[in-house]
Formats: structure tokens, sequence, C-alpha cells
């Protein structure tokens, strides 16, 4: 559809809105600019709306008629229902149904009328005042089929617009059945059903009968009439078992899903999904029976409540006829929802409810609140011993360490529930996301037949749960399910398979929990959403059990605590592939949040791979060398070109937390990483720790940024031979906490170690600050233990306070390693305003006297003789790479080239 049809209906929706239903509205465009078009089809022009053969129900409107129209792209007539239907009346497909306000379906045991709905009919209500309403004495006969489902919905779904809960009212079932706030003095009874004024409920006619709901789909209901007061998306009251209810569905409801004020009507075949308030309620004295449910919050963890939230009378909670129930096969999943109030959570039986409950599981990811809790009252706690509350045959498996809540001196629910016939708890249901059992679930075969041992009215079963494992009830009317759509599309859920949705972190976005613990299958992080890491997550087992960690461009990861981290073991890979309009963000709760960012804030990322360090055993036994910062994390071998998968465009901020004093975590941290590795354009920001740390490995790197890291911003150990060009470092711009923009090692206990760390970095841009306490102050290179060092087309610049910017430790193996080549620098400049561009000792070489014997190397007053801003200003000769394969040949020295900014657009801090 082209992009001016979308205007058009939000204009029809908004005149609708101010100047209400039934009446002809004429809709201007006025001067909406047409020309743009989304990727779709070209409008059709409509079909001229057909003259029914005879008159339909309810009042013509042109304006809803011209807007559904075009919305569907198809010819479609309106029709408007408003007030009290005192005759019969036939809804056909021949039309859409409008609510206009209440609609009634007779009068309260008066003026009874019979409202027959056909199958495939869409009802909607256009503002959230709007409701069906089905008085007491009359019927509604929706019955739909399998294939030809009748929903009712909202405006915005048939016109095309966002739908969201509570966008109109709800379906509300009245009828004679008793209620137990029904007066016991012989007075007729008339209860007023919340959400609706003059809506009466309650009698004494058990068998009752409102009618028939089959194969009805509710959708985006749930209006809040007053605060607390919403509709439900189908209320029952009062109503009894003369009702025949199957194959219904809510979904995203503001209120509840379904419930039951008193009445015994019977449910089977029940679907609730993406309520936000309970699923099923009860209270008053039901009596009903349900069974082959469905209940699941929404995946993508945002607004839930309970499962089942059932009361009987909080006035007098031995009120009769007492609610109580009886369910059968029901799954339910809850999410991580987990607001200080009222998060997703399982079962609650209060206020002196019984409940007979058989074959049903309840399960829930990690942040999900209690999964099942009885109320401490002494009545609710008594029908846990006297048979009024059953359970057998079903199955807890919530991953949140509270499937069962209850205070000190009530009933042991745990010890209650393992007692019942048949129960158990699983922490491994093996249910898939859509509800369906795997092969293999302890739910298959653990059921009660109940048509045998419980009542005839239920189906015979073996299993636990909704679903056999082999046919799914759902598929092809229930939204979601291949059926229940006017234009929206059923939601998707935006968590990837191997994450779970949690809270939305910023209100908005979808967020993913990234579990702690081992990564063992090919894992995709898609774009759209953000991830939680929650401790410390391995991808991949040590090189075994390996896997690959895909990340999409622009997708934020972060660490939820200080402890979190991302580990690549040996054998496995991250393929983190952003882009500069869209790079990959590694960071922290306070950074997604808009709260105060710092370093420290969590922990970092760590690369493992199977290159060489010197570290390593040399009699033939098997390297592993547990890295700095993360117990169980190894890395080193024999394999120099080993891949340890992708970094590009990838930024991490706000890490480094201190797992114990003196041992934080590296922005990146890359241990025995091979040359077969791709690491291009990252940057770390802020860390309190290094910037980037390599223990031994091969790994090469191009384009890298570190800025406002704490303590070095390069540091090198253990072997380390890789190639560096274009990297710039920047110690903070407020002059606080920094070290060394480069330290080097080699191998503290033997600086003659090989294979000998001996790196070669080209075009590097360093630049200290005036952050100048007694220890470690902000310093330039320093070269010790042993290491080597191939430096070309070096800037070193820092203000006065900084320390010295070149050292060499002063051992003999250092020392002789400036004489023999090992450590080499050319076309380089030292800039540093402080009068200590070199440090040396009395009996060690003389720094600047070497450096200044070195091809091309020049000392200048300060940076803005060399720099403008990070940009190279100077004219100092670059070296010849002629030949190398890695390193591309250039015309200036330093990591940035003025008029070609390739930190711009995806760096930070700068």
């Amino acid at each position: 559809m082209e992009l001016k049809n979308v205007f058009r209906a939000s204009a029809v929706a908004t005149a609708i809105a101010l100047a209400g239903c039934g009446g002809d509205i004429n809709i201007t465009e006025g001067n909406i600019d047409n020309s743009q078009t989304i990727n779709n089809p070209p409008t059709q022009t409509p079909t001229p709306t057909p003259t029914p053969s005879e008159p339909l129900p309810g009042e013509f409107s042109s304006s809803l008629t011209q807007a559904v129209t075009q919305a569907l792209g198809r010819s479609v007539t309106v029709q408007v229902l408003s007030g009290t239907i005192t005759e019969d009346t036939t809804l056909t497909t021949d039309a859409f149904y409008a609510l206009s306000g209440s609609v009634f379906v007779g009068g309260d045991n008066e003026n009874s009328a019979v409202l027959t709905v056909e199958p495939g009919v869409v009802i909607f209500g256009q503002s959230g005042s709007d409701a069906m309403v089905v008085s007491r004495g009359s019927r509604l006969e929706a019955a739909g089929t399998a294939s030809q489902p009748i929903i009712m919905t909202s405006l915005q779904d048939v016109v095309g617009e966002p739908i969201s809960p509570g966008q109109w009212g709800g379906l509300v079932l009245l009828g004679n059945a008793p209620s137990n706030k029904c007066p016991t003095d012989g007075t007729p009874c008339a209860r007023e059903v919340e959400g609706v004024a003059d809506a009466f409920y309650g009698g004494t006619d058990t068998e009752d009968n409102s009618g028939t709901l089959q194969y009805v789909v509710v959708k985006n209901s749930g209006f809040e009439v007053e605060p607390g007061n919403e509709l439900n998306g189908i209320t029952f009251g009062g109503v009894g078992s003369g009702t025949t209810v199957d194959h219904i569905q809510v979904h995203n409801s503001s209120d509840d899903g379904v419930e039951f004020f008193g009445g015994n009507v019977d449910v089977k075949y029940l679907v609730l999904t993406n309520n936000q308030d309970d699923s099923i309620d009860w209270d008053h004295g039901y009596q009903g029976r349900m069974q082959h449910i469905y209940v699941q919050h929404n995946p993508n963890a945002s607004d839930a409540n309970r499962i089942i939230e059932a009361d009987n009378d909080g006035s007098n909670l031995d009120a009769s006829p007492k609610s109580n129930p009886t369910l059968v096969n029901m799954t339910a999943i809850g999410n991580n929802f987990a607001a200080d109030e009222d998060p997703s959570e399982g079962i609650y039986l209060r206020e002196g409810t019984g409940g007979q409950f058989y074959n049903i599981v309840v399960t829930g990811p990690s942040e999900m609140g209690e999964c099942f809790e009885v109320e401490g009252n002494a009545v609710s706690q008594a029908n846990l011993g006297d048979g009024t509350i059953l359970m057998e045959n079903s199955a807890f498996a919530c991953t949140n360490e509270e499937n069962f809540k209850n205070g000190d001196t009530d009933v042991d629910l745990e010890a209650w529930f393992l007692g019942q016939t048949g129960n158990f708890i699983s922490d491994a249901p093996m249910i898939m996301s859509n509800g369906q059992p795997m092969a293999g679930s302890p739910l298959l075969g653990a059921g009660q037949d109940t048509s045998n041992t419980v009542d005839g009215f239920f189906d015979a079963t073996n299993y636990v749960g909704a679903f056999d494992g082999s046919s799914d009830w759902r598929e092809g009317w229930a939204f979601g399910y291949g059926g229940g759509e006017v234009t929206a599309q059923a939601e998707q859920v935006g968590c990837p398979t191997g994450t779970s949705s949690i809270l939305s972190v910023d209100g908005s976005t979808t967020t993913c929990e990234i579990p702690a613990g081992t990564i063992t299958a090919d894992t995709t992080l898609t774009a759209g959403n953000i991830y939680a890491l929650s401790g410390v997550t391995f991808v991949g087992g040590d090189n075994e059990n390996s896997a690959t960690l895909t990340i999409e461009p622009g997708v934020t990861i972060y660490g939820r605590s200080a402890s979190d981290a991302l580990v690549v073991s040996r054998g496995s890979q991250i393929m983190a592939e952003g882009t500069a309009a869209a790079p990959i963000t590694f960071t922290s709760t306070q950074d997604v949040t808009g709260e105060a960012t710092g370093p420290g804030q969590w922990g970092g990322v760590v690369l493992l791979g199977n290159a060489q360090s010197n570290k390593c055993p040399t009699d033939g036994t098997p390297c592993a060398r547990e890295v700095e910062g993360v117990s169980g994390a190894f890395y080193g071998g024999t394999n120099d070109e080993d891949n340890s998968g992708v970094l590009r465009y990838v930024v991490v901020k706000h890490g480094g937390f201190e797992v114990e004093p003196g041992n934080e975590l590296n922005g990146i941290t890359f241990g025995g990483v091979g040359s077969g590795t791709t690491v291009e354009y990252i940057q770390v920001h802020q860390n309190s720790d290094d910037g980037i740390e390599f223990f031994g490995g091969t790994v090469n790197l191009k384009y890298v940024v570190l800025t406002a890291n704490q303590d070095d911003s390069v540091d090198w150990d253990h072997g380390y031979r890789g190639k560096m060009q274009y990297v710039l470092v920047q110690h903070a711009n407020d002059d606080s906490d920094a070290n060394r923009l480069i330290e080097a090692d080699n191998d503290g206990s033997n600086l003659a170690a090989e294979p000998k760390s001996n790196p070669t970095i080209a075009n590097f841009t360093g630049i200290g600050n005036n952050f100048n306490p007694e220890d470690d102050p902000s310093e330039g290179i320093y070269l010790r233990e042993g290491t080597g060092a191939q430096l070309y087309n070096l800037i070193v610049t820092g203000p006065a306070l900084m320390g010295e910017c070149f050292e060499v430790e002063g051992n003999a193996v250092s020392q002789a390693n400036l004489g023999d080549g090992t450590i080499s620098m050319t076309n380089a400049v030292f800039a540093c305003e402080n009068s200590e561009n070199f440090k040396n000792a009395d009996g060690d070489v003389d720094l600047e006297a070497w450096f200044l014997g070195q091809n091309g190397n020049s000392i200048a007053a300060n940076r803005a003789a060399v720099l403008n801003g990070i940009f190279t200003t100077t004219d100092a000769a670059a070296r010849d790479f002629t030949g190398d394969t890695f390193f591309d040949n250039v015309d200036f020295i330093g990591a940035v080239e003025e008029g070609n900014d390739w930190t711009a657009g995806w760096t930070v801090g700068l």
C-alpha cells in the first residue's frame, strides 16, 4: 500500500473519534504529500460497495466503510450497532460491525433477544467505552468454525493502525446462575457486573443458557472505565452450564483474559495470550469445569500478572456456593516481567477459594515471580488439608527458584504438592516456545484420565499440559496460530533461540537475557533487541561443544551487574560484524537506562584461542593457561593461525569490574588468539583496567580507538606477536585516572622466553593527560620484561603534568633489545610538554640519543605542533611498507589523517 493510505486511515480514525459514530463523516486528505511510497504493492481501487439484498443490522457508516475498505484493499460495508437489541438478529459476513458504546443484547431478563453471529464475522470497538453485553435471559449464538473464526477486535486492528491492549472494552455474558454475592433471603439477585453500568447477573438456575461461543477470538480489549476498573477480554457473570463455550481466545487484554463471577459455565479449548493482568480470574462462587487451556504471558516480557488469580469472597471466605472449579490439562508459561508490583506470576489461590487441578504444568523464566501460592488465611490454608484444594498429576517447572511461596507458619506447599498423586517438579519440562511438549518430555504419558476418575465431561487424556505433542488444536483459528487476523499480524517474539525475554530495560525495546553458563549451539543475536548478560556467559566449552555467536549490526549488549562478561572459548567463534552506521555495542546497565556511567560497571569481552603463548608447557603437554579475570577460561596452543571469529565496528564501554583486588577484567582480552581472527574498527572506552590486553597469540588489528581507560590502554604479555595499524589512544579529557598508553612485557619470570613478545605497530597516536598521582600517573610507552616491539609512524604527546613518554626497563635483556633490533622505532615523533620525553637510568641506554639515531625520528614542542585534535598535522615522513601484505602504505604518521576520519560516526568520547 502507498504511504498516503496510512495517512488516510489515520485521518479517518481521528475524524471518527472526534465526530462520534453512525453518521456520514467527510474526510479530506488536505495537503498530505502522497509522493513517497513504501515498498508495498500499489493501491488497488476498491470495488464499489454492493447494496445488500436485505437490510443489514445497525446503521450504515460511510466513513467507516471508506476507512476499512481502504485498509483492506477490498470492498467492506460497515454497520454500526448501538443501544439495546430487543429482537432476534443475525450478523452476517455481508458487513463488518462496529460497536458504539455498550451494546446490550436484550434487557435484564426482559425484552430478551438472540444475537446470532455467523462464522467469519468481524465485530470491532471504536473506542474504550465500546463493549458487547449479553443480558440475563438473552443469548449470543456465536458459532464460528476452525476455518472461519469470529473476531472481536479494535478499530485500529481493522484499519491497519498500531494495536495495543485496551483499545476497546470487551465481551460480557450475563446469566441467572448462582453467585455467593446474591441475597440469601429470597430477594431476586441483581449483581452489577464489573466494568459496565446497569449490567446485572446472578440467580438460581445453574443450567442457565447464555448461548454459544465457539471459535471466537477477542483481541486488544480491556479499557479502563475508571482507575482499577477495566473490562476483561470476556466476562462471565453468573453464566450457567447450559452455555456452550469452546475454542475461544483472548489476546492482548489490558485487564484479565477471562473472569468468572459466580456461575458454573464450562469451557474447553481456551487460549489466553499476552494479557496484562490475570489470564484467568474467578470469584464469588464459580464452580465450572475447564479443559485444554493454554496460557502464555507475552514472550517479549511486557506487562503480565498472574496466570490464575482466584477468590471466593473477600468479605466472607466461607461464603456459599464456594468457588471451586475443576481445571484439567493446562499449560501455562509466564514471562520475565518483573515490576516492583504485580510481576508475572503463576497460580494464586486466595480468599477461601477451592480448586481442583489435574494434568497442569506451570513454567516460566528466571525473573518470573512465584509459581504457586495459597493465601495465608485460615480458611485457604485449611482448604489444602481437606481436599477443597486438590492438585494431581501436575508439574511445576519454573526456573526462578520459587516454584512455591508460603509463609513460615503456612502449609509447606512444596511438601504438600509432592505429597499429592502423580505430581512432580521438573527443571527440564521440554516445552517448546509455542507450548508444545517435545518428544521425550516428562509431561507425555504422565497425565490422569479424568474422564474416568473425575467427570465424564472431560476428554480422555494421558498427558500433562494442554497438548499431546502430536497435534495442535489452536492451529488455523487462534491468533498467532494461523487465524484470528484482520490487518495486524501476530507479534513476533523478538528474542532469538537461546535467549529469553526480560522486562524491557528502557521501557520500550524488547530486552533478551543471555543466560549465564555455556552456549553450546550456534546462536544469533538479532537486531532490534537489547541483550543482557547475566553472569559469565561462555560461547562453547574449552575446545569442546563449540559454537558460533553471531551478533547483527546495531545490537547492544549490556552487563546487568558488575561481574557479567562474555567469554569466547577456544574452538568457538564470535561473529560480531557491525557497520559504521550500526556498530555493535557492549556496555553497562547504567548506560542503557540513562544513568550516570563510569568505569567498572560490568566485566568485559574475552576472546580465547589456540595460538602460542610462552607460558605454555614445552614438554608437549597440551596448553591450558587460565586467563586473567575469569575462572575456568583457558587459552594457548600451537595454532598461530587459529580463528576466533570477527570483531568489526564493535564498541566496548564502562567495563573492567574488579574481580578481586588488583584483578580486573580488561575491555577486550585476547588470550592466545590467532591471526585467522579479524579485528578492525574497535573501541574500548572508559574501562577501569586495560583497554585491550594480549596474552600471547598472533591476532592482527586495524582501526583501534582506546579512550578514557584507567589503566594501560594497550598491554601485551607472554609472546604476543601480532600486527596493528591505525591505533588511536587518548587518556581521559578531564584528566581523570589513566596509566600507560602502552605497557608491554614478555615474561617476568623468564625475560628471554620464546616465542618472545614482539608485535609490530604502525600509525599510532597516543595522547596522555594531566593525571599525576604519586603512583601510576598518565605515561607514554613502557617496554619491560624482555619484550620486543617494532614501532613505526608514531606520535606520542601529552600535557605538562604527564609522566615520562618513553621508557625501557633497565634489565639486561630489555636494554640489549635496544641494540639488536628487537626494539625498533622509526618515523616517530615525541611531543610531550613535560620535559620528559624519555626516561632512563644513568647506566642504561640513552633513550633520546637512541631514538634520534633511528631513521625519520624527531622531537616536537607540544601537541599543537603535531596534531589538530586527533588529526595528524606534522609532515614527518612515513615508513615505506611496500611489499607487506598487512600494512597499508601511507604518507602520514599517527593514527588519523586529516580529511580521512575513520573514527567518525561509530565511536564515542572523542
